[in-house]
């Protein structure tokens, strides 16, 4: 699917907000709407992405193309459980937790390797972000609805020896944008 002309605008500001960081290297998902939202940032040609194809978004199967209410409606399920269902694999042919994890963790510690010490932007999908925040918080993936994730967000993670601080969450430039 195509950005909306809400999402375009969504993407020039954060390229705007992102101009004014430090960001040493770039990884993205190979898909369609992550690759809209990065090309604003890019047009000023000071770095390369890295696409990492196992970045794209957790395989929703037989969800794919439904919103929340028709899922819940079709598949008599909760939509504030989502997680949970996606953690036990209840999508019909869609991957579970622990198969997601399996694609998202190799990748985070892929990057973490090779850019210890600098600033990497990883520019994805809702759900890589709960999973890396998932994996770099050791909570379940169920547990990380308690964070809400916008599209176009920021969310800035520091990693330490033993630990990982979340600085920013869900930050928003282009929040004050909506009406």
């Amino acid at each position: 699917m195509n950005l909306s002309p809400c999402g375009h605008e969504q993407a020039a500001t954060l390229a705007k907000f992102l101009r004014g960081k430090k960001i040493d290297a770039i990884y993205a998902s190979p898909m369609k709407r992550v690759q809209q939202t990065l090309a604003p940032f890019l047009k000023n040609g000071a770095l390369q992405q890295i696409i990492l194809q196992d970045l794209r978004e957790v395989d929703f199967g037989g969800w794919t193309g439904l919103n929340w209410e028709q899922v819940c409606e079709k598949f008599n399920l909760l939509t504030h459980e989502w997680l949970d269902h996606i953690e036990r694999g209840v999508a019909p042919n869609g991957e579970s937790g622990s198969q997601f994890r399996k694609r998202i963790e190799p990748c985070l510690h892929e990057i973490i390797k090779n850019h210890s010490g600098e600033t990497v932007g990883i520019f994805c999908h809702g759900g890589v972000i709960r999973m890396v925040l998932s994996i770099l918080l050791e909570l379940t993936l169920p547990k990380t609805n308690m964070f809400e994730v916008e599209y176009a967000s920021v969310t800035q993670i520091v990693l330490h020896p033993r630990h990982a601080d979340i600085e920013l969450l869900n930050f928003t430039p282009w929040r004050d944008l909506v009406a």
